[in-house]
């Protein structure tokens, strides 16, 4: 169960949003082996000057359209599957809803499952119930 919190600069309509959380969700279920009903997505909206990145830096040339997806995971994916998984994410938003390849930067971090509390206050690593 991935968490992506997507910055991007403000402006964009809830349409454009959709599409990126479309487009992210359908890269993750095919890539990365989501489950279907597991969407967890925050954007942030940021002002010119609140969000700050380099133009140049390892690919570019970026531009106002860039967006930073930073993905928390739970499960460990190999280098290839997260390479899969970044062309993936990149032709889908080169489609809909039309993001340049060179705007999208994405950072994978990962976690272990007990340090994950999905509702109240109840560890991911404890044992689900059988009639859960």
């Amino acid at each position: 169960m991935p968490f992506t919190r997507v910055s991007l600069l403000a402006g964009k309509s809830p349409a454009y949003l959709a599409a990126i959380s479309d487009s992210l969700d359908r890269a993750l279920v095919e890539g990365f082996g989501v489950p279907e009903a597991d969407r967890f997505m925050a954007f942030d909206q940021l002002q010119p000057g609140e969000f700050v990145f380099d133009r140049t830096y390892r690919g570019g040339p970026r531009s106002d359209d860039f967006v930073l997806f930073h993905i928390t995971t739970g499960k460990r994916r190999s280098p290839a599957t997260k390479e899969r998984f970044f062309q993936a994410l990149v032709a889908r938003l080169s489609e809909t809803p039309g993001i340049r390849p060179e705007d999208v930067m994405v950072i994978v971090a990962n976690s272990e499952f007990e340090d994950w509390s999905f509702a109240s206050g109840v560890s991911a690593a404890a044992p689900v119930p059988p009639d859960a």
